[in-house]
């Protein structure tokens, strides 16, 4: 039997994070029954995980090649499997594949979160042994503390909404062609194997579809990226980008992206790229290397999006919203974050989440590198506006977690519209045109207050040379980093039209 999944990328955890991969040397039952408990559990949402035996570990990571197993033995192991899964209350059976790795024999067990939680398992495989509930933290399986058991019994019969089945789709609403591209594309060993495969099998083995025999039903995780119209079965599933032309909103045009939502990701973000994104290249005189930036750094808008596309309801009735304004880009998606996220958490450098509202697209999505993985999402789009010298993202929520926007502020020298331009010139000051005309060639910040009369204080920075940067009438000559050691200021190309205007 095959993974549905690229066996040498789970191993060396690119595809799933560490905190749901464990290894294991050898066969050994009684810790194994725990760890199936509780991934089982699965109580933060991650979407279980994976216990590899024959693969010894040093501080959760694998050490390779591998330990190996004899073969001989698996089959024993199998049905000594079944025998200690009987032992969990309810009973859990996870899916197990053996295979080879490195000229080495492995056993893989494939553990989802379970539809039945909580689960417990004996302290000991030995008669009457006390039940308790297991739960990862971190890494490690460990007994369930008082406030665990309680958010267990929360979580208990509330199986994520992308987990759920779909009473109202059929099994020949999942399309062949589109598992087949996934499955290629991550290099899963089943592309090889597919011809062989039943259909019904095929799709439970991906665990995008479950139920007896009789009544084979897709979940929805399957109808959202493995159905060309997934809106037939969930309204708000595509993305909408609204470009405005005028700050009032009188006039815009409109895309719309449907489709798989892997797919609905792809394409919009073609679009943008094609369409909205813009690098800038200055020559600053003086200097030999040219100043090159976008508008909106492309590694920004990727993750945000991808965050949207991952973290919304797709209960929810509304689509993903992109809103292109003339100073900036805003991604808004319903609901917002679950608890304990709010707006004072967004605004740390990094943001953990404790839950996750999608289990399963999120490790669908990481298979084909669509998204990194979990928690790294903000800090990725932080980095990416600073390494590009545009302004801090922006993430905001509402006290209920109605809705969460992500706003990403345009490069303060990228080039603007001409009407712009006009609406600037109206309110500029004397001494801005003064230090445009003398940052004709560039100077550094202390130059400039000296020119105007000023002392070189931070706050007459901020008063007089921070504005313009802002409005793009003057850029830096190193805008990766504005704190540069020979970091000077230069008129732009926007400067230099506001100069002639009031000239003329």
């Amino acid at each position: 039997m095959a993974l549905p999944i690229n066996l040498s990328e789970l191993i060396n955890g690119q595809t799933v994070e560490w905190e749901r991969i464990e290894f294991k040397q050898g066969w050994n039952p009684e810790k194994i029954m725990h760890t199936i408990c509780a991934f089982a559990n699965d109580l933060n949402n991650w979407g279980g995980g994976y216990i590899i035996i024959g693969i010894k570990e040093k501080n959760g990571k694998p050490v390779l090649p591998p330990c190996g197993l004899n073969p001989d033995q698996i089959d024993a192991f199998q049905k000594k499997l079944i025998e200690i899964c009987h032992k969990i209350t309810p009973n859990y059976f996870p899916i197990a594949f053996p295979v080879v790795f490195r000229e080495k024999h492995i056993l893989i067990l494939w553990v989802p979160g379970g539809d039945n939680r909580p689960y417990k398992a004996p302290v000991k495989l030995r008669k009457n042994s006390p039940q308790v509930f297991f739960v990862r933290r971190f890494s490690s399986t460990v007994k369930a503390g008082s406030e665990e058991e309680r958010q267990l019994f929360q979580l208990a019969a509330k199986i994520p909404y992308d987990d759920r089945i779909n009473h109202h789709a059929d099994l020949n609403d999942l399309n062949i062609n589109l598992i087949q591209s996934f499955l290629k594309e991550i290099g899963s060993d089943l592309h090889s194997s597919l011809a062989q495969i039943p259909f019904s099998d095929l799709c439970i083995r991906m665990q995008i579809a479950r139920g007896p025999e009789e009544y084979i039903k897709p979940l929805n995780v399957g109808l959202l990226l493995f159905n060309d119209q997934p809106e037939r079965f969930f309204k708000g599933a595509k993305i909408e980008i609204v470009e405005y032309h005028d700050e009032i909103g009188d006039s815009f045009s409109e895309k719309i992206f449907t489709g798989p939502i892997n797919m609905q990701l792809r394409d919009a973000l073609r679009y943008l790229k094609n369409n909205v994104l813009k690098e800038e290249v200055r020559k600053i005189p003086g200097q030999p290397e040219s100043v090159r930036f976008f508008n909106y750094p492309i590694a920004a808008i990727e993750e945000a999006l991808a965050n949207a596309v991952y973290h919304r309801s797709y209960e929810h009735l509304s689509p993903i919203e992109i809103n292109i304004r003339s100073d900036r880009i805003e991604i808004l998606s319903f609901p917002g974050p679950l608890p304990p996220v709010d707006n004072e958490l967004l605004k740390k450098p990094v943001v953990v989440a404790r839950a996750y509202r999608n289990r399963r697209i999120g490790d669908f999505l990481k298979e084909m590198q669509l998204t990194e993985g979990r928690s790294t999402g903000i800090p990725k789009i932080r980095r990416a506006m600073k390494k590009n010298g545009s302004p801090e993202p922006v993430f905001e929520t509402d006290t209920d977690r109605t809705y969460f926007l992500t706003t990403l502020m345009i490069h303060p020298g990228a080039t603007v519209s001409e009407q712009v331009s006009e609406q600037v010139s109206e309110q500029v000051s004397e001494q801005v045109i003064r230090i445009l005309e003398f940052c004709k060639t560039p100077r550094k910040k202390q130059e400039i207050l000296n020119h105007i009369g000023l002392s070189t204080v931070y706050m007459n920075y901020k008063r007089y040379i921070f504005p313009p940067v802002q409005k793009g009438l003057l850029s830096m000559t190193h805008p990766e980093n504005p704190r540069h050691s020979n970091q000077r200021y230069v008129t732009t190309q926007l400067g230099l039209k506001l100069l002639k205007k009031q000239n003329e």
